[in-house]
């Protein structure tokens, strides 16, 4: 058999780390994304496949190109692109946050993912084959207080995803806008709260959470679905978690 290859984005930690574990279990060979060259190289070596480093920003366009036309040619038939990397920052209200925030989860969460995509998905068409694994979040269905830009991102990613799909009808390319909800045991509270633990601690007490390897198991089966199915969209919550009901202020009398 082909030995198939992935591109990970966001690869250094988290549901990155986790869903690069699990597709090499699967016999994947990997091409690991992130910052921080590092930590890829520790994951790198502890995997029984072949792997591929590419310590960049996803944010650095320029570079991040550069490093893709540049892949070892065991490598330049991407099958698998897990749109991983994003971020939330903050959780103020829409008068009180940080505008670089805004503009920093606008630009990771929008066009760097479109960015990513843009660069791998010619090859897929014109192999017509693929898959494209996007990372949405329940935050882009459901508004919640503070959700702001970053809910707006994550919408963003699940309407791309859905016009993919319309682009790539009848071809052997397929998308998913994976949906996940509470997450623990990843550096995504505590990048949001700036890097406050008791404040990331504090979102996952008393409540138990869905982990990296619960989304990267998500991920694998997607993944390991016959060519002929696709998953447009998968909802994953822990069951400790709901949807929001509509909220009704009764003070604006007072």
């Amino acid at each position: 058999m082909t030995t198939k290859t992935a591109l990970i984005t966001g690869a250094s930690a988290g549901i990155g780390f986790a869903t690069a574990q699990r597709l090499s279990e699967l016999g994947f060979q990997l091409i690991l994304l992130a910052r921080r060259k590092e930590k890829l190289m520790a994951l790198a070596e502890s995997l029984d496949v072949d792997c591929h480093v590419i310590a960049c920003d996803v944010n650095n366009h320029e570079l991040l190109e550069a490093e893709l036309n540049d892949l070892p040619i065991s490598f330049t038939e991407i099958d698998l692109l897990v749109n991983n990397a994003g971020l939330a920052l903050g959780l103020a209200t829409a008068d009180k946050t940080d505008w670089h925030d805004w503009q920093t989860m606008i630009q990771t969460n929008c066009m760097s993912l479109a960015f990513v995509t843009r660069q791998i998905l010619p090859g897929m068409v014109e192999r017509n084959h693929g898959q494209i694994i996007n990372m949405g979040s329940i935050a882009g269905n459901y508004a919640y207080k503070g959700g702001n830009v970053y809910g707006a991102t994550k919408a963003f990613v699940d309407q791309f995803s859905m016009n993919l799909r319309s682009d790539l009808l009848g071809k052997k390319v397929r998308v998913t806008n994976l949906v996940p909800g509470l997450i623990a045991e990843t550096e995504f509270s505590h990048v949001r709260f700036h890097g406050d633990t008791e404040a990331a601690q504090a979102v996952y007490a008393d409540c138990e959470a869905l982990s990296a390897d619960d989304i990267a198991n998500s991920i694998a089966w997607v993944a390991s679905l016959p060519e002929h199915v696709n998953i447009n969209r998968l909802e994953v919550m822990p069951t400790c978690q709901a949807p929001a009901g509509l909220a009704v202020d009764k003070t604006m009398l007072d």
